[in-house]
């Protein structure tokens, strides 16, 4: 019998969404295949951006309340990084003791994680990797760039304008407002889980709104809300695309699904697992995500959230490229309705990475002298 693969299950991270991949981890260690792989934990930690690792979960990870985590480092040994080695990740000691790696499952969410950024570096050390690639990575998480390319590939979504952070105190106010009317979302082009993110119902609100969005980023998107039901959709796959049943969020206290509604006070938004379509609607959906999946090129996982309004139209809000995998995430409660358990779910992405490498280890990366 094969040893099981040991899987780098990578967390913590330097975004304001650190928190969020420390309770992800938690649930994919929980639940990863122990027949067929054994998880090595890999944390960040959010001040210096270093690398931990220990024996186990709770060597790492300190509960707090309200299902709320923080790194505790107590236990833990540096890694330190060898590029070009064989296994790039050792311990920081006089000896040097590598830590052997299969490939890394980097449930690391936002900027520094999600945006490309630990993808490059995986590149660069040669590992297999779950989710998108670096640039399909970096594309997902600029929202600017994303709706560049969907409006390109004739894909809906809500009108908007981009304005950089130095750009605030020179916007012509009412000039945006007659564009793109009122209510309006102001967002930080790179962050998710919906933080930095207001609503704006009046003009003078708005150069407040930018001026928040401003401490996450230097890239703002000013969106017009969009009137219609939240909708989502969870696509996996590289070449042969997957696109799962459709679920949907009910805000039920201030109208959008928050920060805080999404992982501390869920009583605040009803998630529904299927939404209530008719087939030849959900089936429309399941295009729409699908096609965006292609469009922007992503691999292995996404998550794609759009609107529905009351006349039919789809619009797409945005895409995880690495969504939550909490008890309550979206992305694997979809799947297991359709009867694809975490345990078999988390098996498929790593497949799904393993098989992407090996594709790119047949291109040819130098001039080929023969042509």
């Amino acid at each position: 019998m094969n040893a099981p693969k040991r899987i780098a299950v990578m967390f913590g991270g330097k975004s304001a969404e650190h928190q969020i991949s420390l309770i992800s981890a938690r649930n994919i260690v929980a639940n990863l295949p122990r027949e067929t792989y054994e998880p090595i934990l890999i944390a960040i930690d959010a001040e210096q951006g270093s690398f931990w690792t220990a024996e186990s979960y709770t060597d790492l990870v300190k509960p707090g309340p309200q299902g709320a985590a923080t790194l505790d480092l107590n236990k833990a040994q540096r890694l330190i990084i060898r590029p070009g080695a064989d296994q790039p990740f050792c311990l920081d000691t006089s000896d040097r003791t590598p830590l052997h790696l299969d490939a890394v499952f980097p449930i690391l969410h936002g900027p520094m994680g999600e945006d490309g950024s630990m993808q490059g570096l995986l590149r660069i050390l040669g590992l297999p990797f779950v989710g998108p690639d670096l640039a399909a990575s970096a594309i997902g998480m600029d929202k600017a760039l994303m709706k560049r390319i969907l409006e390109h590939s004739g894909i809906a979504n809500a009108p908007w304008r981009f304005v950089r952070s130095h750009e605030i105190d020179t916007l012509d106010v009412d000039d945006v407002v007659a564009a793109l009317g009122l209510p309006l979302f102001i967002k930080p082009a790179n962050m998710g889980s919906s933080i930095g993110i207001r609503r704006v119902e009046q003009a003078p609100d708005l150069p407040a709104a930018l001026r928040n969005a401003a401490r996450y980023d230097t890239r703002i998107i000013i969106e017009s809300a969009i009137q219609g039901r939240e909708i989502e959709c969870a696509v996996m796959g590289n070449q042969n695309l997957k696109a799962s049943p459709i679920g949907e969020i009910k805000p039920l206290e201030n109208g959008w699904y928050s920060w805080d509604a999404k992982y501390f006070h869920t009583a605040q938004a009803e998630l529904l697992i299927p939404a209530d379509l008719d087939a030849t609607t959900a089936a429309r959906v399941q295009q729409t995500a699908l096609q965006c999946y292609a469009a922007l090129g992503l691999e292995g996982l996404s998550r794609v959230d759009m609107f529905l309004t009351t006349t039919g139209e789809i619009y797409v809000n945005e895409v995880n490229t690495l969504p939550g995998f909490t008890p309550i995430s979206m992305y694997p409660k979809l799947w297991e309705h359709a009867g694809l358990m975490i345990e078999d779910l988390l098996d498929q992405l790593i497949q799904l990475a393993f098989d992407r490498h090996a594709q790119r280890g047949l291109l040819i990366d130098k001039p080929d002298m023969a042509e």
